[in-house]
C-alpha cells in the first residue's frame, strides 16, 4: 500500500480570463505518516506547433520537412511549507493562488497546434514522486485592438451579384446576395445576428442557403534550417442551414443567429508576434439545384475580449 491515498486539485471555476486569479486547493489524503515531504502546485501555459511540408519543391528533388514552433506563456510554482517536516495520516488541505499574465492567448486545439494551460500537483519525497495530478484550465485571451479603428476598417454590408446560366445555358438572369450586420465586433459567447437578402430574377426557386463562421489561422514556425515558414488553414467553426420552402420569389430576406463559443481565440492584431494569427469570416452561400453555380458573400468579423470578467 502506498503512503498517498489520493491527491486532488479543486478550483471554483471552469473558465479563466488572462490577467485573472486562479485560486484553489490541493487536497492530499495519506494512509500513513509521510516524512520529509515535498508538496507543490505548478501553473503552466504553453503553445506548440508542428506540421510537415515539402522542402526544395523548386528543385528536382524534395523531401518532407518538419516545421516546429513553441511558446511558454506562464510557469508559476507554489511549494508548501510543511511544519515539523512531516504529515500525519489523514486529509491535508493546501491553499494556492496564482495570477495569469495579462496578455496570454486563449486555449486552442487543432491538428497543427495547441495552446494549453494546466495545474500540476505533486506529492513527493526527495528521491521519489509519490503522486501527482494534472488539471487543465480553459483560458480566454484578451485583445489589444482599438474599437474605433476596427469599426472604420471592417464593412457591415457586403453585396455580391452574379449572372446565372440555366436551361442548358439558353437562359441567363442576375441574382444578388447581400449580407449585413448591425455590428462587426463581438465577444466570446455573443450571438452574431445578421440578415441575408437575396434578389432572385431567374424565376426559379432557391431551396437552401448555408451560413457559416470560419476561422483563418496563420501558423508561424521554423524548419530545421531555422527558416521561417507559415501555413494558413481555414476551418468551419459553426454552420447553419436555412431551407427555403417557398416557390420562386424575387426578394427573400433571412434573419439568422450564430452563437459564438464561450472560449475562443481572439482576433489577432496586425503586429502580433505570437506563434499563430487568427481572423474570422462570416459567409452566406446560395446553392442552386438546377445549375452547378453558387453565390457566396463573405464578411470579416472581429472577436474581441477586453476584461477579465469570466470568473468574477
Amino acid at each position: 500500500m502506498t503512503v498517498v491515498k489520493s491527491i486532488e486539485l479543486v478550483i471554483p471555476h471552469d473558465v479563466y480570463t488572462s490577467g485573472s486569479n486562479v485560486d484553489g486547493q490541493l487536497v492530499l489524503s495519506l494512509h500513513n505518516t509521510l516524512i520529509d515531504p515535498l508538496v507543490k502546485v505548478e501553473l503552466i501555459g504553453r503553445g506548440y506547433l508542428e506540421w510537415i511540408e515539402e522542402d526544395n519543391i523548386d528543385k528536382d528533388y524534395s523531401r518532407p520537412a518538419t516545421c516546429v514552433n513553441k511558446a511558454d506563456y506562464v510557469r508559476r510554482t507554489k511549494t508548501f511549507k510543511i511544519e515539523g517536516n512531516y504529515l500525519d495520516p489523514g486529509v491535508h488541505t493546501f491553499d494556492f493562488h496564482f495570477t495569469l499574465p495579462p496578455r496570454v492567448p486563449s486555449t486552442f486545439t487543432s491538428p497543427v497546434g495547441r495552446i494549453s494551460y494546466f495545474l500540476q500537483a505533486f506529492c513527493a519525497t526527495r528521491e521519489l514522486i509519490l503522486a501527482k495530478q494534472t488539471k487543465y484550465l480553459q483560458v480566454q485571451g484578451t485583445s489589444i485592438f482599438r474599437p474605433d479603428i476596427l469599426e472604420s476598417e471592417y464593412p457591415l454590408v457586403v453585396e455580391v451579384k452574379k449572372i446565372l446560366n440555366y436551361n442548358c445555358c439558353l437562359k441567363s438572369a442576375p441574382i444578388s446576395l447581400k449580407l449585413s450586420l448591425n455590428k462587426n465586433i463581438f465577444a466570446p459567447g455573443d450571438h452574431i445576428t445578421f440578415t441575408t437578402q437575396i434578389t432572385n430574377q431567374t424565376g426559379k426557386s432557391i431551396k437552401k442557403v448555408i451560413f457559416a463562421l470560419y476561422s483563418i489561422v496563420l501558423y508561424k514556425a521554423f524548419n530545421l534550417r531555422s527558416e521561417k515558414r507559415t501555413l494558413e488553414v481555414r476551418d468551419e467553426l459553426i454552420r447553419l442551414e436555412s431551407n427555403i420552402d417557398r416557390g420562386a420569389c424575387e426578394v427573400t430576406k433571412i434573419h439568422s443567429v450564430l452563437p459564438l463559443p464561450k472560449v475562443m481565440p481572439v482576433s489577432s492584431s496586425q503586429k502580433s508576434d505570437d506563434i499563430m494569427d487568427i481572423t474570422y469570416e462570416l459567409t452566406s452561400t446560395i446553392y442552386f439545384p438546377w445549375c452547378m453555380n453558387s453565390v457566396l458573400a463573405r464578411i470579416p468579423i472581429i472577436v474581441q475580449n477586453e476584461a477579465a470578467t469570466l470568473n468574477e
